[in-house]
């Protein structure tokens, strides 16, 4: 795999692996290695890591290309909310990763989707990523829509792309919330430190809206539900953290110490509404809250 870029003004002055990095979406010791391997080259020339960059360098790096492993059909009792030739609209349990990945080739959703959908998958975003429009973390339970042919995906696409896609989430954080409801608008990026995290980024992060709304205060914890008007990567769980409300059992963005013994962060994805690809009418579909977050609510309510 080759790719070639032009380093814009604003990006001037930074080290070329720190810029690789950014720009072309790798870890940052891949990038040292290929660096190292003299696979990458500035104006025609090899450089080191710590080469700053210039405006209007031409960069090139050449990656060898990865070979997917193949995916396997896997039968799994998945909890269908509704299926029809288009669509399949999924609730996704917690600690089930959406599709393959390292270290995650097998017991995945697409692995399950694949067993039962057979070849019925769209094949846009390849064979790791079969029908797969949009996805939820592994701890974030809740409905998630599959499409089964790439008409119906092109039009998921473009609803999401359009933030016309309706997505309600419920979700326990820390502290009290005192007003009862309020916006989240900053732009989310890759963390400048940590790539396996996001964070409000002014300077290189992309649009990005939350709204959130009270249902519950208890005595140190909150009850809410926000509303997705875009959708990056870990957008409620970056946002809530950023103004000191992190999500109950988030160890990544919250704190490393869950008093509940927690798998992961209370988030649940209950509403998901859209136009039917085939149809054009508007459908929305609610998942119930998972006995975990119900037991805990239950628990908070009487401490």
């Amino acid at each position: 795999m080759i790719q070639t870029l032009t380093v814009p003004l604003e990006k001037a002055g930074m080290r070329i692996d720190v810029f690789l990095t950014e720009a072309c979406d790798m870890s940052r010791s891949y990038v040292q290695k290929l660096l190292k391997s003299q696979s990458v080259t500035v104006n025609g020339r090899t450089v080191k890591a710590s080469y700053q960059t210039v405006p209007m360098d031409d960069v090139r790096v050449e990656a060898p290309d990865g070979v997917e492993p193949e995916i396997e059909a896997e039968l799994m009792d998945l909890d269908i909310l509704y299926e029809d030739e288009d669509v399949i609209l999924i609730n996704k349990p917690k600690g089930m990763v959406v599709h393959p990945a390292a270290g995650h080739y097998s017991g995945t959703l697409v692995n399950g989707l694949m067993a039962h959908c057979r070849e019925q998958l769209s094949g846009i975003n390849g064979i790791m990523r079969p029908g797969i429009v949009h996805r939820i973390d592994m701890d974030t339970t809740g409905v998630l829509i599959v499409c089964k042919n790439d008409r119906a995906h092109h039009s998921i696409a473009a609803q999401l792309k359009e933030h016309s896609v309706t997505r309600r989430y419920r979700a326990i954080v820390h502290g009290v919330i005192k007003e009862d409801r309020g916006c989240v608008d900053a732009p989310i990026g890759r963390h400048p430190a940590d790539r396996k995290k996001m964070s409000v980024n002014e300077k290189n992060g992309r649009p990005a809206v939350t709204h959130y709304e009270v249902l519950k205060r208890f005595r140190q914890f909150t009850y809410i539900e926000c509303v997705l008007e875009t959708g990056r990567t870990h957008q409620i769980r970056v946002h809530m953290a950023s103004i000191h409300h992190p999500l109950l059992g988030d160890k990544v963005y919250g704190p490393e110490r869950c008093p509940f013994g927690l798998q992961g962060q209370t988030l649940h994805a209950g509403v998901l509404g859209f136009v039917h690809p085939g149809t054009g009418k508007y459908m929305e579909f609610e998942a119930p809250l998972p006995q975990y977050f119900e037991e805990l609510l239950r628990k908070l309510e009487g401490m």
